[in-house]
């Protein structure tokens, strides 16, 4: 007589992180980056290889190969981050509710 062995597979589930306002503020830019014209112009300059050891860019199964684009000078996000705190996401009451025509009034003194 045979027997069926049951086979049972643990699934480990990644830890994530905690959703704080400074990671939804990262994930943001990094959506905004990877749609950017810089980072399309980069990879199409380069010719979707890498510039350290030549393989190219594939999708091929088996023999994926993903390539990334690395800021030479760093991104401070330390800086970014409380940049955007100061000047765009300020506490409600430095904040006005305009029209748009007004709004744009504002706006051309501005500049």
């Amino acid at each position: 007589m045979v027997t069926k062995q049951k086979v049972t597979k643990k699934i480990t589930k990644r830890k994530r992180k905690p959703i704080t306002p400074n990671s939804q503020i990262k994930a943001a830019l990094r959506l905004l980056w990877l749609r950017s014209r810089e980072r399309a112009a980069a990879i199409k300059r380069d010719d979707s290889t890498c510039q350290d050891c030549g393989k190219k860019q594939s999708k091929a199964k088996g023999r994926r190969v993903d390539i990334e684009e690395h800021h030479i000078d760093g991104i401070k996000w330390k800086d970014m981050m409380q940049y955007i705190r100061d000047n765009l996401l300020v506490n409600p009451d430095r904040l006005k509710t305009l029209c748009k025509e007004c709004h744009e009034k504002y706006r051309e003194t501005e500049e």
